[in-house]
């Protein structure tokens, strides 16, 4: 056991709620004063500072001095990524648990609901809505428990540059498979083909990333070229 690596320190910091609320006012990327974050978790300016304090003692927020003020972001890209996997965890794991509770989609800045990164491919209302055309088009489908991409998916793929078989024989991942969405009320793609997708994006510069938030910028191109593949 002295060899597991101390999450539960980090798992400490993130486990009080005004920590997180601070947290998840910064996962767009943005820095924000001390007074800001206060407001939006519901603290008083020396209780703020204190739980900040801790935060960037632990790794997970850098300050920044702009004159008398203090702001404060995310550290590094990895925490971003850590956060959204457990908001993504969070939100499965109630979907599968026994209550009949309804699964609310968490409120987050409108930059990071419309698209980011999630592990290795994109999240967010666009991977989504890609995630439906691609259904819709019959270039995924779903065999039980599954998720398979048919023949005429590959061909249509293969002319946006994403070559399943080589994919395939290359990745140690699933070729594709559901990802819970934090932000919305439907899945969408993970495993190689994900990845492969969000690659393609980000060469193309259809998609930027933005400071160390998870978030990216879509560009215009970027936003008409995505919104084209699969469109039935």
């Amino acid at each position: 056991m002295e060899q597991a690596p101390c999450i539960s320190q980090i798992a400490t910091l993130l486990a009080d709620p005004k920590r997180t609320a601070m947290i998840w006012a910064l996962m767009d990327g943005s820095a924000k004063p001390s007074e800001e974050l206060a407001m939006l978790a519901g603290l008083s300016a020396s209780s703020a500072n204190a739980h900040l304090a801790r935060l960037a003692a632990g790794g997970l927020l850098r300050i920044e001095a702009r004159g008398r003020k203090r702001f404060f972001r995310m550290a590094a890209a990895d925490v971003g990524a850590a956060v959204d996997a457990l908001a993504s965890t969070t939100m499965a794991s109630v979907a599968r648990s026994a209550s009949s509770r309804p699964v609310t989609a968490l409120l987050a800045p409108a930059s990071l609901r419309q698209a980011r990164i999630c592990h290795d491919h994109l999240g967010g209302e666009m991977a989504a809505a890609l995630y439906q055309r691609m259904v819709l088009a019959k270039w995924i489908e779903r065999f039980e428990q599954w998720l398979h991409v048919t023949p005429l998916g590959a061909r249509h793929l293969a002319e946006h540059g994403i070559f399943t078989q080589a994919l395939a024989q290359h990745s140690f991942s699933t070729m594709a498979c559901d990802c819970s969405d934090w932000s919305e009320q439907q899945p969408h793609l993970g495993g190689a083909l994900g990845a492969g997708l969000l690659q393609l994006f980000m060469q193309s510069r259809w998609l930027k990333t933005v400071n160390e938030s998870s978030a990216v910028q879509v560009t215009e191109t970027g936003r008409l070229e995505i919104a084209r593949m699969a469109a039935v």
